[in-house]
């Protein structure tokens, strides 16, 4: 093999992979086999951190940049001057399999342009998972990108070698795809979801009948949304993200702040990544998964986009003030986790140390309560430590990282 010619495409393919952010790995349990090499471990796989945060697996790279659509924010598209590369399926393979090997990854996210077509694409990708399977005997990690399009066939088979699928919808509205993606239709993304959901459903009844049923994309799927390259508020991209949850059983929703890498008469004229409203999503999508609240309790027609000031949670409870302070002794779990301050573990911790006894003030931060936030919100055996429950008074005091005055300090013995 020619190393040099492959790492001149691998700097290429890997810088041109760089905007794609659903590669942030969690793993499944894909075991080592007899003659076979690595494993996907349920804790996920080696990942770095780029210098602005984003979680980057270890070997992300597109298995070409050619691309037959003219995405209005997409650095590869067709109409662009850009330095074109493809790596086959065997270059691929053998990249990965020696990278592994010399301990520089212990997985691979596989993503690639639209090159001739998605079936064609996905038969590319199809070959690649086939030759580090059944081939090379690789039982790590593989994510690989959905194409848009692709007939439902061909999913399944690329499903059958990988641990995750990811398709990208991009844009939160059909009205943003036929703005900067005219190409690309809603239909042609949801339909593979669609395929892939009902294969995950397929395999877990296989699973309850055959001991050994093949997987079929056992750490589930993801995708990417772009934010700030359209209009949409935050309200349409969370309740879109809501219902990929709901109907299509999305593993993760990924958020990927606009960068302004390329020009166009229909992209917006931004200095820099709107990072902070990417935050906030991730912030909100949090409490959609593990915090029992919705969409419309988050974002309402009245206020549609985030407080880039304080974290939707907090938004939410200053926006209730009838609903608070609770007393923690008595609060139910779900109450508790509309306290700001209060998270799963410490909502679960509470609930479990109050069986014994009743809890006080002091104890609350034993159990992981940040109390310089949850002192506005509760109450301790009838007694409040939060001086006013007046909104703008919590307000002030959330904003302002300064130690304020309480009616309770503790003593100290030295």
């Amino acid at each position: 093999m020619d190393w040099e010619r492959i790492e001149q495409k691998l700097h290429i393919l890997s810088d041109a992979a760089k905007y794609d952010v659903s590669c942030s790995s969690s793993g499944s349990r894909r075991a080592n086999t007899t003659g076979g090499i690595g494993n996907a471990v349920a804790c996920g796989i080696c990942h770095t951190w780029s210098a602005d945060g984003r979680c980057v697996s270890l070997l992300k790279i597109l298995m070409t940049n050619h691309c037959i659509y003219n995405c209005a924010y997409c650095v590869n598209a067709v109409s662009r001057e850009v330095k074109r590369a493809i790596l086959t399926p065997e270059e691929i393979a053998d990249v990965t399999i020696a990278f592994y090997r010399r301990n520089y990854i212990e997985g691979l996210f596989l993503s690639s342009g639209v090159y001739r077509s998605p079936d064609y694409t996905t038969e590319l990708l199809i070959r690649t998972a086939r030759i580090l399977r059944e081939e090379k005997k690789f039982n790590g990690y593989i994510h690989m990108k959905g194409i848009p399009g692709t007939n439902a066939t061909l999913i399944r088979q690329l499903g059958r070698y990988v641990d995750r699928l990811s398709v990208n919808i991009e844009l939160p509205s059909s009205s943003s795809l036929k703005l900067l993606a005219p190409q690309k239709t809603k239909e042609n993304i949801l339909v593979p979801m669609g395929h892939i959901r009902d294969g995950i459903d397929q395999w877990h009844d296989e699973k309850k009948r055959y001991k050994k049923a093949p997987s079929f994309v056992p750490a589930g799927q993801t995708t990417q949304l772009i934010v700030g390259a359209t209009p949409d508020s935050d309200r349409t991209i969370l309740r879109l993200s809501q219902a990929l949850y709901d109907k299509v059983d999305m593993k993760r929703v990924y958020y990927s702040a606009y960068v302004p890498a390329v020009t166009g008469s229909n992209l917006p004229a931004i200095v820099k990544p709107p990072l902070l409203r990417e935050h906030r999503l991730y912030q909100a999508d949090w409490l959609m998964r593990f915090y029992q609240f919705n969409v419309e309790e988050i974002l309402t027609d009245d206020v549609p986009n985030f407080d880039l000031d304080l974290d939707p949670k907090a938004c939410w409870a200053l926006r209730h003030p009838e609903v608070f302070p609770l007393e923690v002794n008595r609060a139910s779990y779900h109450d508790l986790l509309r306290v700001p301050g209060i998270g799963v573990l410490s909502a679960r911790r509470i609930c479990a140390a109050r069986r014994q006894a009743f809890l006080s003030y002091d104890s609350l931060k034993r159990l992981g309560v940040v109390l310089k936030r949850a002192r506005y919100f509760i109450t301790c055996k009838g007694k409040y430590y939060g001086l006013s429950t007046d909104p703008a008074y919590v307000r002030r005091m959330l904003l302002s990282g300064q130690k304020q005055p309480s009616a309770y300090e503790p003593m100290s013995l030295f």
